[in-house]
């Protein structure tokens, strides 16, 4: 009819919702990246600086750890400085924390709760992620035989020289003896955050190894602390800021269709990104450790 002219008609319901739903989508990916690679970066940079701090004075005042309980006679917490390590091959150089979870594996390597401290008698083993949270071992497949790694602890400095690196399915090397010490350093094997399985590198302690105050038996060892699990606790943390997420997504949404679509992207995207980097920190303690 002459004179009238007809509305454009809207985008159906289900096209609407299928959009925001792939928004939403795309934040948690996006933070998911944000916080391996970049923030989880940053965060690992800033906990190794307080670490080393913190490691130093306990040097200094002779008070460092030599084994599995602090002063207290309690088991040392999660994340607990116990050793420096350097590889001059590798240009690397980053405090060892007690614990191997994924949440205490963001912060640099740990040392494997159920095996001696570098540098006594026996194996002793440090984990640490190759790819994620800075990546502090990407490197280690490139370590040859004849390398040398120092590590030092509240009893002093040890020197250990690489024997091979082991892939999944490789021979074990011969067993410790009674007075010898080896240092495994271990990461995920793969393409960077497509972990295949598990990489090793292997060092003989080169001095006399040095008495420790025992270990925490095998089967007391966490399953969140063994090599590529993934921490279970971080569980909770993730529905409960996924549900304030969504509750978010909905507000965007509800801004978005009341106020206008700039509006609801100015109020929308440092909400929804917060909250998915809180989601994303959550997801990224629940993938594996090595990561």
């Amino acid at each position: 009819m002459a004179g009238i002219t007809l509305a454009p008609p809207g985008k159906p319901a289900a096209v609407r919702v299928a959009g925001h739903a792939l928004t939403i989508v795309g934040v948690l990916a996006l933070s998911l990246l944000v916080q391996l690679v970049l923030i989880g970066g940053l965060q690992h940079n800033r906990d190794q600086d307080v670490a080393y701090t913190a490691f130093r004075t306990q040097l200094a005042n002779a008070t460092a750890p030599v084994g599995p309980l602090g002063q207290d006679g309690h088991l040392l917490e999660s994340g607990t400085p116990v050793a420096l390590l350097s590889i001059p091959r590798l240009d690397l150089s980053q405090v060892i924390g007690e614990g191997t979870s994924a949440e205490a594996l963001k912060s640099g390597p740990g040392h494997r709760r159920d095996t001696v401290l570098p540098g006594q008698p026996g194996a002793s083993v440090v984990m640490a992620r190759r790819a994620g949270f800075g990546g502090p071992f990407q490197r280690i497949g490139e370590l040859a035989s004849g390398d040398q790694i120092t590590v030092t602890t509240g009893q002093g400095q040890y020197r250990f020289q690489v024997l091979g690196v082991r892939h999944a399915g490789d021979p074990q090397p011969a067993a410790v003896g009674k007075n010898e010490g080896r240092l495994t350093l271990v990461t995920a094997d793969g393409p960077p955050y497509l972990p295949t399985d598990v990489l090793r590198v292997d060092a003989a302690l080169t001095g006399t190894p040095v008495a420790g105050s025992g270990l925490l038996p095998a089967y007391a060892l966490p399953d969140d602390e063994q090599a590529m699990a993934g921490d279970r606790g971080a569980l909770v943390p993730l529905v409960s800021w996924a549900f304030v997420l969504l509750l978010a997504a909905a507000g965007v949404v509800y801004t978005h269709q009341r106020l206008g679509l700039w509006q609801g992207w100015v109020i929308g995207v440092p909400v929804l990104g917060a909250l998915g980097l809180a989601v994303a920190d959550a997801i990224a303690s629940m993938l594996p450790n090595l990561l």
